[in-house]
């Protein structure tokens, strides 16, 4: 095979799901790695390649217009396209080097690692002055990449206060290839081309073009590896560029946070009590975060319905029409869930759902519910008797 097709095949069949499964591990570090790597290809493989991926804290309607315009598509295809490229020509490289310089010995890329000879320090965050139309430009791309989609509102302003503007002429070089990283960049204006040499004292290769909403440089930051690939302005350039510490503290972090803060509260759903961390980890990657005001409504009887909601925080009311009015036949509070019968029976909402304080849900797309709680459908139909 040759390189270009190397490059999709990695891009394309191997990155969304060994990323993921690699991220899984760090967090989970379970002693038994083959066995743990075994179990997530055939139980969660395909959740990277099939789930579509939603912005964190949606509106309701904005969360309810996703799921219907997008249905089941491949989550990486909303994501910036950067990631996957870089991570491909790491993997390249590596590949190139066993082939040239080791042929019987291993390659490696390591995630740095803290511990007695390695502490994390105390983090202070980075303030850079910003006029409010820039913290809303920066907040505008930040928006667009899956990179900072596990962050939440507080941990999106410390980005956001963190980045620091910077500009670019004509065929200046943003990153070479092979230099050290310590930073990421999100392009805001104009265009970027990344090019990248593949054997000593070749030409450089063009990869690809970089236009506004992308960053790159991520994977320098990950795996503490040299940079992939070298990109220069193709026009006048503006990008903002967000430093090590904070990528490592806000961003890296993020991702661990918003498992770890649902599984504990997925062990609290009297629902999912049989099932083991590792299932419950599973719904917590793929949860969607929704906060709804008092008075809202969150599902509408006689609308079709895609969502399955947990109710994290608040209280909500189950209102039905009865002789013409709307009578209240069911309060739901934290730990409760519904929105299950329109996805189990394929049938419009039942009832309508309002919020009677402000609320935080979760909630679960039509694919993800059937794929992770498809084995508790009897329990479900049983449970909705009782409505």
């Amino acid at each position: 095979m040759d390189d270009q097709a190397n490059r999709q095949y990695i891009t394309n069949k191997v990155h969304p799901i060994y990323e993921n499964m690699l991220v899984d591990l760090i967090i989970s570090k379970p002693n038994d790695v083959v066995g743990f790597m075994q179990k997530w290809l055939k139980e969660k493989g395909s959740q990277f390649q099939m789930l579509a991926e939603a912005q964190p804290h949606q509106t309701l309607d904005q969360l309810k217009q996703q799921y219907k315009k997008k249905g089941v598509q491949n989550e990486d295809e909303c994501s910036s396209s950067s990631d996957d490229d870089d991570y491909a020509d790491d993997l390249l490289v590596e590949l190139e080097k066993k082939k040239q310089q080791n042929p019987n010995g291993r390659s490696s890329v390591s995630a740095e690692a803290f511990g007695q000879f390695n502490i994390k320090k105390a983090f202070q965050p980075k303030v850079i002055a910003k006029k409010p139309e820039q913290k809303d430009r920066i907040l505008k791309r930040i928006m667009q990449s899956f990179m900072f989609s596990a962050l939440d509102e507080k941990e999106r302003n410390i980005v956001i206060d963190a980045m620091e503007e910077q500009k670019f002429s004509p065929n200046q070089y943003i990153i070479k290839q092979g230099d050290d990283g310590n930073c990421l960049y999100v392009l805001d204006e104009g265009e970027a081309s990344c090019e990248k040499i593949f054997k000593k004292g070749e030409k450089p290769v063009f990869l690809k073009t970089y236009i506004p909403g992308e960053s790159f440089g991520e994977l320098a930051l990950l795996y503490n590896c040299p940079r992939a690939a070298t990109i220069k302005a193709q026009t006048n350039c503006t990008l903002f560029v967000l430093d090590q510490e904070t990528f490592n503290h806000i961003v890296k972090d993020a991702a661990q946070k918003k498992r770890e803060r649902y599984q504990d509260f997925l062990a609290s759903v009297e629902l999912l009590k049989g099932l083991d961390a590792y299932e419950r980890s599973q719904i917590a990657d793929a949860l969607k975060t929704i906060k709804a005001k008092k008075g809202e409504y969150i599902v509408t009887e006689g609308e079709e319905g895609d969502i399955f909601f947990f109710l994290e925080v608040g209280k909500c009311d189950a209102l039905k029409k009865i002789d013409g009015q709307q009578k209240v036949v069911k309060s739901y509070k934290p730990g409760d869930y519904f929105g299950e019968l329109a996805l189990l029976k394929n049938q419009p909402r039942q009832a309508s759902i309002v919020c009677t304080e402000d609320c935080v849900l979760v909630a679960l797309d039509r694919y993800t519910f059937k794929r992770l709680l498809g084995n508790m459908e009897e329990i479900l139909k049983q449970n909705a008797q009782n409505y």
